[in-house]
């Protein structure tokens, strides 16, 4: 019985056997998780600018038409949503701000805006995306 309780009080760590086989366990599982998530993040950036166009953004706007009369021009641009514009048309109703911060995309790039749009006869609004560049990844308002 001594001979037992001496073993049961000199066991107070791991064994290096013991702490290898955690660290391939968590290794093996990192395996498996860390691909799936990794084109995650893009997808993420895409969802918040959709997000941003069909209902902040869009809904800035609208509350913006409802005090006075019309979308902010071109010109004014969607500052108009934070500060009251100074150029013609002055909105004599403006009642915001409307957002709160600035409106960049997911990946640093200030939306783009027209009105009246090209594609839509109220506005135009899109991010042109992760690339900047081409249109095949731009996130719009009209498709």
């Amino acid at each position: 019985m001594g001979l037992y309780l001496l073993n049961n009080h000199n066991r107070k760590a791991f064994t290096l056997v013991e702490i290898m086989l955690v660290v391939i366990i968590i290794a093996a599982l990192s395996a498996m998780v860390i691909p799936r998530l990794a084109g995650r993040s893009e997808q993420a950036k895409v969802s918040v600018a959709r997000s941003d166009i069909e209902a902040h953004l869009s809904t800035a706007l609208k509350l913006y038409e409802l005090d006075n009369g019309t979308f902010p021009t071109t010109a004014q641009g969607l500052s108009a949503l934070r500060e009251k514009p100074n150029m013609p048309p002055v909105p004599d109703s403006w009642n915001g701000p409307y957002i709160e911060k600035d409106p960049v995309d997911p990946w640093g790039n200030p939306y783009v805006y027209s009105s009246p749009g090209k594609n839509r006869p109220d506005y135009d609004l899109f991010s042109k995306g992760k690339d900047s560049a081409s249109e095949t990844d731009d996130i719009t308002n009209w498709k």
